[in-house]
This record gives structure tokens, C-alpha cells and sequence, in this order.
């Protein structure tokens, strides 16, 4: 696999993110803080991209390719990087697609997650759930959070993935890692069965279809803390489409469950750094409090939204909330961090721009912090001034209002 080895690795030395090839053109893109770009590389063909797929994958997953034409898989080029890999076909050309995932893993610190999540890693039970649009970065924050159990609790970690992304080593922790295809035939198979490899910590890669969520559902219902992703954009979208999976007759069974063993959710999006250097995140972060888990079982989950916006002493804020605090702080440039807003309106009145007049000045080519206010001017004395009180009969002033006796 020449080709494709010496294309991770340019990938990995321009800071990509991902590796796009295209076999019908022979075309390469490398996805650079979010945006794509095409690399110079010689001409390939789609057989010498199959010869090589030959080399890169057991006769199993080849096998798998041909029948499903689409395919998972994780690929390691020792002392370089670990990536996730994705087959599929084109106009009858196979493509690929690659993810970067470091060796390292960046610690919740270093990463600057929400206060929130602090806690929800000290929580002996429930269900803990990252959300966010693909590419947005749920498995390195994922793999933030199971890394610092690991290295702090005597627990037994459970994870399941499709394909395993971040490998995690034995510190304080045991943790076992399971990939779909290669160790269990599904998630639903292997939440099945989990709850008698005596875990304490469970993360489900992804919620994907109903039984998933309810396999997961009862983890966090039995004692144990459950983490797992889904591809919803904020908090509101994330419940109901946990609800909106169950037949009708279920629902507020399911909004009862969710309601008591929900601890919290973070959704998160990239924003590119002002100064070019990568990306940063942006988190919506709710907090299961006894209002967000009257408003889950009540099926209002459509009021959330504004106990997130005041919410800020129960660790909770809004999406456009974290993209103005990052605009502040001089991380990302305001026609970033306005591309990434959820509310657009509610983004600039959070940064004292009127969203209805054009902004132009030193805002438009980068975010100056809030906008001074400005002190009212002294009113000019009268042409008269009022006459002074006069005592009245009993010496009190004589004003408008009074009432003599």
C-alpha cells in the first residue's frame, strides 16, 4: 500500500484532518482546519487503488466491501498515527475516506471542556451523551473523559466502537475495547450481553437505532454511567430523537427513563482559531436538573432552550453563548463564530451588535469585546429653578400631593 501510506502521512504532515481519495480522477484532497484542499500527487487508478486495498484489509472485510459496498475499518502506521477508515463506491469506482486519530489523547483539560463535564465523569451512574454533526470532534472529547476515569478510578471500563478510534492502556482503570465486526456483530449484541462483564463504565461509539438506545438506556437504569454519541446539533434535537425512536405507546415510558437516568449533554461544533493554528470547540452544555427533568417528562422539551440561556449557575449555556465567550477571548473571528451560531439574532445581541444594522468598523474584521456603555450626559438646568418648598401650616412642606388638614 505505497500510495496510500505516503498519503496518510503527507496528510499528517499538513495537519489534515482527513484524506480524501478519488479514484475515477485520481484526485487527492486533505481536509485543513475544516476546509478542503487538493494535494499534488501522481496520477492512480482504480485497480491500482483496489491492489492496494488487497494489502490494506483481511479477506473478511474485502469480502464485506463486495457485498455492502460500503465498509469501516481502522488502519495504524506505526509511530505516525492511527486512522478510521471508510470504503464506498462511486459510479462504480471505489472511493476512501480517511480520519486522523492521534496517538496521543488530549486530556479535558487541555482540550478546555465545559466545567459540566468535570462532574459528569464523577458520576457513579446514568447517561452521559455527546452530540454534535459529524467531523465535530465527539470521539476526542469522548476519549478525553474515558481517559480521565481511567487514569483516576478503580473501575472497569467497557467501550464499544465502530471501528475503534483512540486505544486507550490499562492505568488505574481495566478497560476493555470492543469493535464492531472484528469482536461483537453489533452494538445492540454487545449491550446485550455487558452487563455480565461486571462494567462500571460503559461508552457506546453510537445510539443508532432503537434497540441501541434502549439497551443503553437500561445500562444507566441498572447503576452504571453510559456514554455514547448521536449526530443531533443541541440538547432539544438530542432528546427528541431519543423519544421520537419509540412507538407512540412508548414515548412517556421513554421520557420517564430519560428523564431520571439523563445526566447531561454536550453538543459541540469547531470553529477555526482566528490565528490559524487549528480548530477550537464550542459546546451547548445542559445539566439534568430537577427543572430540565420535569420539562423531559412533561414533553416540553421545547422550553429547554431558555433555561439554558440563564442556567450559568448550574454550569449550563447555550451554543451562541460559548461562541461569543470564544469571540471575546480572541480565539475565533466574528464571521466564523457567526457561521457557526445557532441563532444568529440571539449571537449578535449577546455581543452588542444589532443584528438588523451593518456592522462595520472594528467588529467587522475581528470581535473587540463588549461595547462600552455609555453614561448619560448631565441634563442642562431649567431656564427657572423651582421655587423652594414653603412650610405649610404645621410646618410641613407645602408640595403637589399634600394634603392639608
Amino acid at each position: 500500500m505505497e500510495n496510500i501510506d505516503a498519503l496518510l502521512r503527507k496528510c499528517v504532515d499538513l495537519g489534515g484532518s482527513d484524506l480524501h481519495l478519488k479514484t475515477d480522477t485520481g484526485r487527492v484532497y486533505v481536509r485543513v482546519n475544516g476546509d478542503l484542499e487538493e494535494v499534488e500527487y501522481p496520477h492512480f487508478s482504480d485497480k491500482d487503488f483496489r491492489d492496494e486495498m488487497k494489502l490494506m484489509l483481511s479477506e473478511a472485510q474485502l469480502k464485506r466491501f463486495d457485498e455492502q459496498l460500503e465498509l469501516d475499518f481502522a488502519l495504524e502506521i506505526p509511530g505516525i498515527s492511527r486512522f478510521r477508515g471508510n470504503l464506498y463506491q462511486q459510479r462504480g469506482h471505489a472511493q476512501a475516506a480517511f480520519r486522523v486519530i492521534p496517538y496521543e489523547i488530549q486530556s479535558m483539560e487541555d482540550l478546555q471542556l465545559p466545567k459540566a463535564a468535570f462532574d459528569f465523569v464523577e458520576r457513579p451512574r446514568g447517561l452521559v451523551l455527546v452530540t454534535g454533526p459529524a467531523g465535530s470532534g465527539k470521539s476526542t472529547t469522548l476519549a478525553a473523559m474515558i481517559d480521565h476515569i481511567n487514569r483516576r478510578e478503580h473501575v472497569h471500563i467497557m467501550t464499544v466502537e465502530d471501528p475503534t478510534e483512540f486505544v486507550h492502556d490499562d492505568h488505574v482503570a481495566l478497560i476493555n475495547q470492543r469493535e464492531l465486526e472484528v469482536d461483537t456483530l453489533s452494538f445492540a449484541n454487545a449491550l446485550k450481553y455487558v452487563l455480565r462483564q461486571d462494567p462500571d463504565v460503559i461508552l457506546v461509539g453510537e445510539m443508532r437505532d432503537l434497540e441501541t438506545i434502549h439497551l443503553a438506556l437500561t445500562a444507566a437504569e441498572t447503576g452504571h454511567l453510559v456514554f455514547a454519541t448521536l449526530h443531533t446539533v443541541d440538547s432539544v434535537q438530542t432528546i427528541d430523537r431519543i423519544v421520537d425512536v419509540f412507538p407512540t405507546a412508548q414515548q412517556q415510558q421513554i421520557r420517564m427513563q430519560l428523564s431520571v437516568n439523563l445526566v447531561g449533554v454536550i453538543s459541540q461544533s469547531l470553529v477555526r482559531r482566528k490565528d490559524g493554528r487549528g480548530r477550537v470547540a464550542a459546546f451547548e452544555v445542559l445539566v439534568a436538573t430537577n427543572a430540565i427533568q420535569s420539562l423531559v417528562r412533561e414533553n416540553k422539551s421545547y422550553m429547554i432552550s431558555s433555561i439554558l440561556q440563564t442556567g450559568s449557575k448550574s454550569k449550563m449555556n447555550t451554543l451562541d453563548q460559548s461562541l461569543a465567550n470564544l469571540l471575546e477571548k480572541g480565539l475565533v473571528t466574528l464571521d466564523d463564530a457567526k457561521g457557526k451560531a445557532k441563532d444568529v439574532g440571539e449571537f449578535m445581541r449577546l455581543i452588542n451588535i444589532n443584528p438588523d444594522k451593518p456592522h462595520d468598523g472594528p467588529a467587522a474584521g475581528g470581535y473587540a469585546g463588549p461595547q462600552p456603555t455609555v453614561a448619560p450626559t448631565t441634563p442642562p438646568p431649567a431656564t427657572e429653578p423651582p421655587k423652594p418648598n414653603t412650610p405649610g401650616p404645621r410646618g410641613q412642606p407645602n408640595r403637589p400631593g399634600y394634603k392639608r388638614e
